[in-house]
């Protein structure tokens, strides 16, 4: 069982040493670190493509309160709340990457725990938030399906592997 809050570090100073394993001197931690922020960006700034999208072409609301006269909506018409395909399929890219994402922090968080090799990290992080822009770019440029699904399946392929190799190494 994984029971220590230090990993060791050999790589920097070529001695051994303990390190808490939630620090930026530890290359595993930093790894994660930089890409959930990267994906964070991410998710935040899909939402607000939506946002930008709706406003340029005044429509494709989801809500019937967003009919009411306010700032931004000065003159409400029935025809907003249509579907937009221009507005709707940045709202699938941005209920996409909410439910492929999250299992990416808890996973990702999940093998940091388990102190992993820094390279395996590495490879399996950044491919991460590789195959998630690159699934964004195949969405946003109407790329065939079987495009975009490779580019889910690879980060799809990466979570369940960063998941089962914490369970794996905890239940050793």
């Amino acid at each position: 069982m994984v029971s220590k809050p230090f990993v060791h570090d050999a790589a920097n100073s070529g001695e051994e040493r303990e390190m808490p394993i939630f620090a930026l001197e530890n290359p595993v931690f930093l790894t994660y670190l930089i890409a959930s922020a990267i994906m964070v960006l991410k998710v935040m700034g899909q939402g607000w493509m939506t946002v930008y999208r709706m406003m340029k072409i005044n429509g494709g609301y989801a809500s019937p309160e967003d009919l009411k006269t306010g700032l931004i909506n000065k003159s409400p018409s029935p025809s907003q709340l249509e579907v937009n395909e221009y507005v709707d399929r940045s709202r699938r890219m941005h209920r996409n990457d909410l439910e492929n994402v999250p299992a990416f922090w808890i996973a990702g968080l999940l093998f940091v725990l388990v102190d992993p090799a820094v390279w395996l990290a590495q490879i399996l992080m950044y491919g991460f938030v590789l195959a998630r822009l690159a699934h964004f770019w195949a969405y946003a440029t109407k790329r065939t399906h079987e495009v975009r699904a490779t580019f889910y399946t690879l980060g799809s392929i990466i979570v369940i592997y960063l998941a089962g190799h914490a369970l794996w190494v905890a239940t050793m």
